[in-house]
């Protein structure tokens, strides 16, 4: 496994200079682990790895929570929590499509 772990927060809404900006040069090998990671996260491959990061599901499971006000399971056991999850999945996947379908 190859880790990419932020080193501090990154600043939103970057100058159009930063993306324009020469790759930074390697980090002595005595470097400590936290200017190599930096350095790693600068590279063209750093970044597009760190950017498949900002796909998450949070959202989807805050607007199941809130729209749908689905909060707890209703039935006990792994496999009826299972089915129901998959039911309240389905309930938002049709009311999305239902939505977002043109009339």
């Amino acid at each position: 496994i190859d880790p990419y772990i932020a080193t501090g927060r990154e600043a939103h809404h970057q100058n159009w200079r930063a993306y324009f900006a020469e790759q930074p040069s390697a980090p002595p090998d005595d470097a400590s682990p936290t200017v190599k990671m930096a350095y790693k996260l600068q590279t063209e491959i750093g970044q597009a790895i760190y950017r498949l990061r900002k796909c998450t599901v949070e959202p989807v499971i805050g607007l199941i929570k809130e729209v749908l006000g689905f909060r707890q399971f209703s039935l006990r056991g792994l496999a009826a929590a299972a089915g129901e999850w998959c039911l309240v999945c389905l309930a938002f996947n049709l009311k999305r499509l239902h939505v977002l379908w043109p009339v």
